[in-house]
């Protein structure tokens, strides 16, 4: 099995130290990984700039001059949330390019799997908006690629980041190609992810919310694949998976109100590397979204190589959240009841 990973090489001056979602998290996934042992195991791929044409495949071309025009001005912000320095474009412009450059190496069997590990995150990116720290939706434009250009018939996001994709959502929402399945906590931010959010049109069915009540931790998540998750994608039967791997779902987390660990972590990881494996050769691409504590990052990216290489994950160093979950069970036999993938389960 060999695992690639793509760096995005010109993240370290889109960043304000006073922002969460600043340099020092990647800084901190690289000297993970790097105190791992694993970086000589992994086929590192250097990303080559997403176009202008990739990225508005997925987003109007006024947002993408909007966001071409902040990076010209020093320290714009877009909303309340998300800013932008002169090096903002191109940061953007290699996330996704690092997104896209592991997909054409999965789907050209160069990779079993892999992992892009960028910022800005993405999937709060709109078609026609950038918010929630994102410029341009990364997960959204790999995808988009390997349907348009690679001549895949059938995708699945699987989004476990603790804030719905909403751009992701919005992107694909009338899309039946593309089956985008998000676990969140709920109520939060942006607010939409709900469980009657099934897609639109010819596309109903393709998109599965599973919005979580504070305190789910570990075993509700692994149940919650189990019965509704893969169940799903098992049934579309992509032709590759797309993660959108954000770790603020972690019990650390100064953002999330959930309780993943490191270990609830890899162990859905182990579970979607088997689904690949079951459904679509193996084909699976991570992209790194949130994750704000950044110990608890490191810790939970060095883990999710380690299972993408086939490997035991080694010890949870931080350890389990430690405190009682919330009984899930009305709100899986709800979903199974609502969701045209689950009712005929």
């Amino acid at each position: 099995m060999t695992t690639a990973i793509a760096f995005n090489p010109n993240h370290a001056e889109h960043t304000d130290p006073r922002h969460v979602e600043q340099a020092a998290r990647l800084s901190a996934v690289a000297d993970a990984l790097d105190a791992s042992g694993l970086r000589q195991d992994l086929v590192e791929l250097p990303p080559t700039p997403a176009s202008e044409q990739q990225i508005c495949a997925v987003h109007e071309s006024s947002m993408v001059e909007l966001v071409r025009w902040a990076a010209t001005q020093q320290g714009l912000w877009l909303d309340l949330d998300t800013y932008t320095t002169k090096a903002s474009w191109e940061a953007a412009l290699s996330a996704a390019g690092a997104a896209l450059q592991l997909t054409e190496a999965v789907a050209a069997g160069q990779a079993t799997n892999g992992f892009a590990l960028v910022r800005p995150p993405g999937h709060h990116a709109t078609p026609s908006c950038s918010m929630g720290f994102c410029l341009f939706n990364n997960v959204a434009i790999a995808a988009r690629h390997a349907l348009d250009t690679l001549g895949l018939e059938r995708v699945a996001i699987v989004d476990y980041d603790v804030h719905h994709g909403n751009g992701t959502q919005d992107a694909f929402y009338d899309e039946r190609r593309v089956l985008f399945c998000s676990t969140h906590a709920s109520p939060l931010y942006p607010g939409t992810g709900a469980e009657d959010e099934i897609g639109s049109g010819a596309a109903a069915g393709t998109t599965l919310n599973v919005p979580l009540p504070y305190g789910a931790g570990d075993a509700g998540a692994l149940r919650v694949y189990d019965e509704l998750i893969i169940p799903a994608v098992r049934r579309y039967a992509p032709q590759m998976i797309f993660v959108s791997a954000g770790f603020d779902s972690h019990w650390a987390d100064p953002l999330g109100p959930l309780a993943f660990s490191v270990a609830g972590y890899a162990e859905l990881t182990r579970r979607l590397v088997a689904l690949a494996a079951e459904v679509c050769d193996g084909r699976l691409v991570l992209t790194l979204e949130g994750g704000y504590n950044q110990p608890a990052l490191g810790a939970c990216v060095v883990a999710v190589l380690r299972v993408l290489l086939g490997r035991d994950p080694g010890p949870d160093p931080l350890g389990p959240a430690g405190r009682a979950e919330p009984d899930l069970s009305a709100l899986i036999e709800r979903i199974r009841r609502l969701h045209p993938l689950l009712s005929g389960e």
